[in-house]
């Protein structure tokens, strides 16, 4: 259980931390904005890797459990547990911080939690795109990062997937708000409703299709077994 609260609370951390600078900065308002967003999403998966990594494993994100279950590193039972409660920490976040913003002005790409929506891709199948392409190189970079194939240089895992969550938030903010992460924008949808709600499929399909080909790709390269 000790595992499941570590992936409740860094998922917790994760949405508040991110989506809160986002909808701080009013993210897409600016160049500035989006590359503090950035900062901030990456910022937090460092933080929290190195606080509950020693626990979890800091997966924070439904997807890289869908990658790590498909390599093997974690059982289907440990699987289910981790992604509810990540889910559980995501909607938690996501009203705190609708409590915080319903009072005020301030708004990330029209909405007060920042959740995500494809009206930057123009549709939904090139938001899907985006996501799957997205998720693919992130979680691919995590299994890699963790990998007994790098060894020693485990201990700056957390580091090599914080910096890599930047890029790819910069890359996708601007068609997605970038999401890779199914919790990170189920919080978030729920409390806003309308088309961050119509376009949640997209936030969950897209990362979890995006996982499995990553994983799949991993177990194809990688010439040492998991654990």
């Amino acid at each position: 259980m000790k595992k499941y609260l570590a992936e409740m609370v860094g998922t917790f951390v994760l949405t508040l931390l991110g989506c809160g600078t986002a909808v701080s900065l009013a993210c897409g308002s600016d160049t500035a904005s989006v590359v503090g967003t950035a900062i901030a999403f990456g910022l937090a998966v460092i933080a929290m890797a190195y606080t509950i990594g020693g626990i979890s494993g800091c997966h924070i994100n439904p997807a890289i459990t869908v990658g790590c279950l498909i390599s093997k590193r974690i059982s289907a039972k440990d699987a289910c547990g981790y992604i509810v409660f990540q889910v559980i920490g995501a909607i938690i976040a996501a009203a705190v911080l609708f409590a915080i913003t319903s009072a005020t002005t301030t708004e990330f790409a029209g909405t007060l939690t920042g959740a995500n929506t494809t009206a930057g891709a123009g549709n939904q199948l090139a938001g899907l795109i985006v996501e799957i392409v997205l998720t693919f190189i992130f979680v691919l970079v995590v299994l890699g990062a963790t990998s007994k194939t790098n060894g020693a240089t485990n201990n700056f895992a957390g580091l090599a997937i914080g910096l890599s969550l930047i890029l790819i938030h910069l890359v996708g903010i601007h068609y997605t708000g970038t999401s890779v992460n199914p919790a990170r924008s189920i919080g978030p949808a729920l409390f806003e409703g309308g088309q961050a709600l119509c376009d949640l499929w997209v936030f969950i399909v897209g990362p979890l299709v995006g996982a499995v080909l990553s994983a799949l790709v991993w177990c194809a390269i990688n010439d040492k077994k998991e654990d």
